[in-house]
């Protein structure tokens, strides 16, 4: 099924109703739908859905030029190089108003070093010259940055729309999740929002049997899919391998990550920055602290998915091998909720940034993050520079009703947030899966917010 894709609809939409030549890149990370959406909008129209292939120069060439005649009703032209077959795609173009779709475009790029110089030549002269819509996406994020998009390449600056396709938000995904509130949580931080992952799951059973039977399971796509997603972006991937595994596993500073896999912090520093691009690592500093220049960075998995299976499923491949029911027992189940209270912050931030949108907060902030110094952390602080205002918050993922004890905590924490001191206006979020003790709302100000799952979860139902 697709779902949740109506603002990329509307804008290739609008792009396709232009009297003028489209190109349009889309791209963005495996599995994250930019086939099903490519196929959504090209669905009740005329088109050509092409799907390159991992094949030589030559054949890439008949197959493309192969369908191309069947669209347009024609025998097949000889055609010697790619020159000849992106002429041909011109002339298709150019013959009324067509919507073509060139899926995978990075396997074209990889066949030949004169594609784009081909394809540049093709775009320039539909300029002012069709109405048509030609589509390149492709999965190899780092092709489509630098090769197709980048200054150095022939057809940089040539676009007219691009979609950077993104995984699911936990809003999002609650339209595919159909599960109570509480285990929805949960379920989105094994599969995070990837929308391939998230159909896996069969939502009339448990999430203890999805586990089970997905990525614990040796014939599901999920149970070696990190290895693939490297392997095919990265050379040598084992070394990328064991960073992803240390962050996964609480070690999150440069030092920390150099210290468990015995990369120097030279080296290290460019595998970082590769699994940044590749949207598997993401550089995280206290919202405090301006991006580039801080020198307290923090790396996490970019991908709630990814961080499952490297907490779980890597360091057990063994015992999976031979008994996945007795790996999940005694070792997901008993840590399951530890490793979804990092979710859940997640989450709050998302359910924070929707009452920032709707106007439900004392104070309109312009940014939301983690703040930390040394062994002081808070989970959640959005600023407003022109107030200033300042909102602090924490989420707690416990079995335990929040006291009194959190909200004094925090207060104390509050007082070390060196941002706009004496000067700013304050406000306060709690959020918390067990609610709160009777009473605590009525010894608070105005201040302060409180949510429990039912609230949250209301959040999320009017978005």
């Amino acid at each position: 099924m697709f779902y949740n894709r109506s603002s990329e609809l509307d804008a290739l939409q609008a792009e396709h109703n232009r009297d003028q030549f489209s190109l349009i890149i889309i791209y963005g990370r495996r599995r994250v739908g930019k086939t099903e959406l490519i196929k959504a909008f090209c669905n009740g129209k005329e088109h050509l859905y092409h799907l390159a292939t991992q094949d030589s120069a030559k054949v890439q060439q008949e197959k493309l030029a192969d369908e191309l005649a069947t669209h347009r009703d024609q025998r097949v032209p000889r055609l010697d190089d790619w020159y000849d077959v992106a002429g041909y795609l011109e002339e298709t173009l150019a013959d009324g108003k067509r919507l073509i779709a060139l899926d995978e475009f990075p396997y074209l790029v990889a066949s030949s070093d004169t594609v784009l110089s081909a394809f540049q030549t093709l775009v320039d002269s539909l300029q002012g010259e069709s109405s048509s819509t030609l589509i390149l996406c492709g999965s190899s994020i780092s092709v489509i940055e630098s090769e197709v998009m980048g200054h150095e390449s022939p057809l940089y600056g040539r676009r007219t729309a691009q979609i950077d396709l993104q995984p699911f938000s936990f809003a999002g995904a609650l339209a595919v999740i159909d599960y109570s509130f509480e285990e929805s949580v949960r379920s989105f931080a094994v599969t995070g929002g990837m929308p391939m992952y998230l159909t896996l799951f069969d939502y009339n059973e448990s999430l203890k049997s999805n586990i089970l039977q997905q990525p614990l399971s040796k014939t599901s796509i999920l149970y070696d899919e990190p290895e693939f997603l490297l392997r095919t972006e990265l050379r040598n991937p084992s070394r990328y391998m064991s960073i992803l595994e240390a962050i996964a596993n609480g070690h999150t500073t440069p030092n920390e990550i150099a210290g468990q896999t015995d990369i120097g912090s030279g080296p290290l520093s460019g595998y970082l920055q590769r699994l940044r691009r590749l949207r598997l690592v993401d550089r995280e500093v206290p919202v405090t602290a301006q991006e580039k220049k801080s020198k307290r960075p923090l790396y996490r998995i970019g991908d709630e998915f990814l961080r499952f299976w490297f907490r779980f499923v890597e360091p057990n491949r063994s015992g999976i091998e031979q008994a996945p029911g007795l790996v999940l027992e005694d070792r997901i189940l008993p840590e399951l909720d530890q490793f979804v209270a990092a979710t859940f912050e997640d989450v709050c931030r998302e359910a924070l940034w929707e009452l920032n949108r709707t106007e439900q907060l004392n104070g309109t902030y312009g940014a939301v993050g983690r703040w930390w110094y040394g062994d002081q952390e808070i989970n959640l602080v959005a600023l407003d520079d022109r107030t200033p205002s300042a909102l602090f918050g924490e989420c707690k993922w416990t079995t335990t009703p929040v006291g009194i004890g959190l909200v004094e905590d925090l207060r104390e924490k509050v007082d070390d947030v060196r941002w706009k001191t004496g000067e700013r206006d304050e406000e306060f979020v709690l959020f918390s899966r067990a609610g709160f003790e009777d009473g605590l709302a009525d010894q608070l100000d105005s201040r302060w917010s409180l949510f429990d799952l039912e609230a949250m979860a209301a959040v999320f139902k009017d978005n």
